[in-house]
């Protein structure tokens, strides 16, 4: 799936560097999923796996989302991903 995929706790994501344009495919039903893994959060507690790329390569972190906005997601903590970064969710 995904090769040099890094796992990293949610409190390493304030040091990821957003600054460099990216290009990735992202699914067309990601807002949908976003909003779904934003309710098992806040509903549930649930965590998701969130799939990234920083300015270094793909990430990926295991939490909760608490929510979605426009341009980007928020984690516990004021945590932030900016959503042109996010490559898919895991439930």
């Amino acid at each position: 799936m995904f090769i040099d995929l890094q796992t990293i706790p949610k409190e390493i994501v304030p040091f990821c560097g957003f600054r460099k344009k990216s290009f990735i495919a992202q699914d067309e039903q990601l807002r949908k999923h976003l909003e779904c893994a934003k309710s098992l959060g806040n509903n549930y507690r649930t965590k998701v796996q969130i799939i990234f790329c920083d300015d270094e390569g793909m990430k990926r972190v295991y939490t909760t989302v608490w929510a979605v906005f426009e341009s980007y997601i928020l984690l516990k903590g004021q945590i932030r991903i900016p959503i042109s970064r996010i490559v898919e969710i895991i439930f």
